[in-house]
This record gives C-alpha cells, structure tokens and sequence, in this order.
C-alpha cells in the first residue's frame, strides 16, 4: 500500500471536512468510492448521494458498488419534465457557455437537492483525481510530448476546475448546502504534483490511468470492479449531458 498517499488523502479530508455527518457524491467510480471509504474509515457518518436519469449508469453502477461497502445510500432520479426550466436557470445563474461548468453545475444542483433533503450541510467530492493522477484521455496526448506537457495540461485541468467548483458552490447555496472538495486543497495539490508521472500514466495508449488511485483503492479493500474499471464522467453517466445536448 502506498501508505504516504492515503495518509495525505486522510490528513487533506480532515482539514477541510470539519462536520461528522456528510454526504458524498457518489457514481460508484473509483474517485468517489475512494473517498466515500476513506471518510468512512476516518469514522465519518457518510450518507452517498447519486443522482441521474432514471436508469442511468450512475444509478445502476453505484448500487452495485455499494453491496460491497455497505453504507447508506441515497439516490434521486432526475425528472425529465422540469429539467430543462431547472438547465435554463442555472446556466443564467452561472452566466457561461462552458457545457462541461454548465452540466456539472446542474448535476450539483441535484446532489444538492438530494443533501439538503437529508438535512445535510455538506457533500465531499473526490473533485481533483482526474486532474492531479491524469485521469482525463486528454493526458494520453499530453504524454506523448513529454511529462512537461502532462505538468502543462494539469496544471490548466486544475485552474478550470478549481474555478467551476466555485460555480458549484454557486448554485449548492441555494439549498444551503456547501460542496468540499478535499483533495483540491492547496496541500495535497502541491503533493500529488511530486508524484512521478510514470505512477499516473503510462504511455499514450494507456487507457486506464491514475494507477497509483487504482493500486491504493485496490489496497484498501475496494472490489476490482471499481478500482480498475474505467467509468463515464458524472454529466455522462447521470445521462445529464444526453438530456442537455437534446434540449438545446
């Protein structure tokens, strides 16, 4: 196990999630089900939260993952008759046309929804991961100019997303609801940048990616099943990004 990565990931989840009692958002992938675990362990009350389509991936595959940890778990199936007036408003609220800020916002504004309905305060993302353990296949090209070019990209991966989740926020205040996202801490930024990038990414064909978050999800008891298996981003696999293309 690679014992200094947990510890960082344990010590960037207690210095930003300061209530006991939390949500997670949760697709069942790997980033959020580490985190859900981790938080766990670390003797947090974690209630998971997914949101999507009826009959979305994210509905169906966070069930599965969930017959192996066993927490609570809560789901909300977005409906279909209100969601573009729901789009609509938090795309004025937002003020951009950055699909990917406006569907994330919007799924946000249903984990949100779903939080404040369990009289939660907060939701802690695994927000991050993609961005520092070069998860996205845009590293995959990124890769094949040299690990400068990884360190390049991540570092515009991280402005963007550090910027949408402020946008996030944005729209969770309406349900009094505040999204954290621990491992986007300036702390554990600066960490997981030293991480070779050979424990990240292999070459331009891998597909799989953030190794080291694999091995350590593999470690701590997480099933094969979503440690190494690759999953559809939260507007993909909640079927957000299907119904707000539709609606456009």
């Amino acid at each position: 196990m690679n014992d200094q990565l947990l510890k960082q990931m344990q010590n960037a989840i207690k210095e930003t999630v300061l209530e006991k009692k939390i949500g997670i958002a949760f697709s069942g992938g790997v980033d959020s089900s580490l985190t859900a675990k981790i938080c766990s362990d670390l003797g947090y009350q974690v209630i998971l939260l997914t949101i999507g389509f009826e009959g979305s991936h994210d509905i169906l595959f966070s069930k599965k993952i969930n017959e192996f940890l066993k927490l609570p778990h809560q789901t909300l199936e977005i409906n279909e008759k209100n969601f573009n007036e729901i789009s609509k408003k938090i795309n004025q609220k937002i003020n951009t046309d950055n699909l990917s800020w406006n569907e994330n916002c919007i799924a946000f504004y249903y984990v949100s929804k779903l939080a404040k309905k369990m009289n939660l305060n907060s939701v802690v993302t695994g927000n991050g991961i993609d961005e520092l353990f070069c998860g996205y296949n845009a590293y995959r090209d990124a890769i094949k100019n040299g690990e400068l070019k990884v360190q390049e990209l991540m570092n515009l991966k991280l402005d963007n997303e550090l910027k949408m989740m402020k946008a996030v926020n944005n729209i969770s205040s309406e349900f009094g609801i505040r999204i954290i996202q621990p491992l986007l801490s300036e702390i554990f930024i600066n960490y997981a940048k030293k991480i070779p990038v050979s424990q990240k990414i292999k070459n331009s064909d891998d597909l799989i990616r953030k190794h080291i978050i694999r091995k350590l999800a593999s470690d701590i008891g997480l099933p094969e099943v979503c440690a190494n298996q690759r999953k559809k981003a939260l507007q993909y696999g909640s079927l957000i990004h299907k119904a707000l293309i539709k609606s456009r």
